[in-house]
């Protein structure tokens, strides 16, 4: 019985400390929001699962004895440069092909889902503060769980990654169902707004860095 309490106080722990940090507005918001507003509610989840594979390829790393370079301030420099650049490249690359983008209420014939995917492994790896908060915060809330072996961890990571499948989700699914009323210059703007967005995160990443 303690041991079920133990697991359920970890799941519970794991998805309040990611939902606070889910609902934090970063370059992942930025990417979901530009598009679901163009392909629709699949956008969030679909990027959710590009980040979720990101997480547990480094949860296994972190098991494996990964904290320690993690916690390394080179590596989080290059993270911070190289990360940062990547977002300004693609924040920009927004803003060029916003003129060119249309409102199709029908969607993309086409699926997107890799682009998607792709999107959320980028942003996350681009991201510094994702490394440094798994290196400390997530390196910590692990431990913890670690005292029920496998149980323990693996319960952490669902609790933590669903946090972010639930909130993400949600911004798609209130995009997807507002897209209707939305003018082209509206969504225009949004696109615009995101790319912004993308280029303040990515200059404020490589200044921290610097």
């Amino acid at each position: 019985m303690d041991g079920s309490l133990g697991l359920i106080t970890i799941f519970g722990s794991a998805f309040l400390i990611g939902f606070s940090g889910a609902l934090m507005p970063g370059p992942m918001f930025a990417l979901v929001l530009s598009g679901s507003s163009k392909s629709g509610f699949k956008a969030g989840p679909l990027t959710v699962l590009g980040h979720g594979i990101l997480e547990l390829a480094l949860v296994i790393g972190l098991v494996l004895g990964l904290s320690s370079l993690l916690q390394n301030e080179t590596v989080i420099k290059v993270i911070g440069i190289v990360g940062g650049g990547v977002l300004v490249y693609l924040g920009v690359d927004m803003i060029r092909s916003m003129r060119q983008a249309k409102i199709d209420l029908k969607k993309e014939g086409k699926d997107p889902g890799k682009r998607f995917i792709l999107h959320g492994i980028i942003t996350s790896l681009s991201n510094p503060y994702w490394i440094m908060w798994w290196a400390t915060i997530g390196m910590a809330l692990m431990l913890s769980a670690s005292k029920y072996r496998l149980w323990g961890v693996v319960v952490f990571f669902i609790g933590h990654i669903l946090a972010d499948l639930v909130w993400y989700s949600s911004v798609s699914l209130a995009v997807d169902r507002g897209r209707k009323f939305l003018s082209q210059k509206a969504y225009q703007s949004i696109i615009a707004v995101c790319g912004v967005l993308l280029i303040g995160f990515g200059i404020y990443f490589v200044y921290g860095a610097l």
